[in-house]
């Protein structure tokens, strides 16, 4: 008992002596350790981390054994390492800096998140009656929704559109002869952006083999941004949405309803506002009429 009251005296005499800023430094170090983990382990980056936790174990352990041979080899290799891991990590790092860069202050303002969630659920509605559509008839699309990430790199591939969305401007573009139909559309704001836009192919080795090329395009490019991509198949007409390097498969309209205004709007816990931002799809439509039926029983 002893001991442990000097222990636990010891303990609060260090705790303190810590300072605010020892606080901060811990979080900041806490978080980008964090951030660092997250991104290896959504990564073909992974690989490469733990070659890198192997290399620094030989390492010591040829210190230890006094491997001299060994060790020379070693530390002549961690003198080039740093700059060999700066290209060996190139995507991931950049990926990194795109998303310290590309937060959007606007959107800290509640009446331009209000507006902007208003033009989303119309620009939704419209992409899920489109896609519904497109379903039936075996038209290939390719839809990304940009969110925090920017996406210029991608939309400098394409044609810029910046339109307003509508059901019939999708499917005119995903026409199979139109000349932009073999591309991917972006939309940014809420707003149909760019169109033909070319994406970056997964290096996942363990999808699907039945998986064509437009949906290892949608993998690939949730893979290297926080984008959420909606794929129709040509082949069988079904709706998958591509997040965080997941593929959501064989989807109805009225879960692609639900999917994107999940990811897409901020939800907002009061019910008058997420009332207003209700899609107004045929479903949607049904039920509440079905609601408001029972009321007035």
């Amino acid at each position: 008992m002893e001991y442990m009251s000097t222990l636990l005296e010891n303990v609060i005499r260090y705790i303190g002596t810590i300072k605010l800023t020892d606080w901060l430094d811990i979080v900041l170090m806490a978080y980008l350790l964090y951030r660092a983990l997250k991104l290896l382990g959504h990564s073909r980056a992974a690989n490469l981390g733990r070659g890198v936790v192997i290399f620094l174990v030989a390492l010591a352990l040829s210190y230890a054994l006094e491997l001299n041979s060994i060790n020379f080899i070693l530390r002549n290799i961690v003198t080039w390492g740093v700059l060999a891991l700066i290209v060996l990590f190139q995507p991931e790092l950049r990926r990194l800096l795109e998303q310290v860069g590309s937060s959007r202050l606007g959107r800290l303002n509640p009446f331009v998140r209000a507006q902007q969630a208003g033009t989303l659920s119309t620009t939704i509605a419209s992409t899920v009656k489109a896609c519904v559509e497109m379903s039936s008839s075996h038209t290939g699309v390719l839809i990304v929704f940009e969110r925090e990430n920017r996406l210029d790199d991608i939309i400098r591939s394409g044609t810029i559109v910046d339109a307003r969305v509508s059901p019939e401007l999708l499917k005119n573009i995903f026409f199979v002869k139109a000349a932009l139909h073999d591309g991917a559309v972006v939309m940014r704001d809420g707003r149909l952006y760019a169109a033909g836009c070319i994406l970056p192919l997964t290096h996942n080795t363990n999808i699907s083999s039945d998986l064509g090329t437009r949906h290892r395009a949608g993998l690939g490019m949730s893979e290297n941004s926080d984008a959420v991509i909606v794929i129709v198949s040509e082949e069988t007409g079904a709706i998958s949405v591509a997040i965080r390097g997941m593929l959501k498969r064989h989807l109805t309209g009225q879960t692609l309803e639900k999917l994107l205004t999940n990811e897409l709007i901020p939800q907002s816990s009061d019910e008058e506002n997420s009332s207003k931002l209700k899609l107004r799809l045929p479903w949607s439509r049904k039920k509440g009429k079905e609601a408001d039926g029972n009321a007035d029983k």
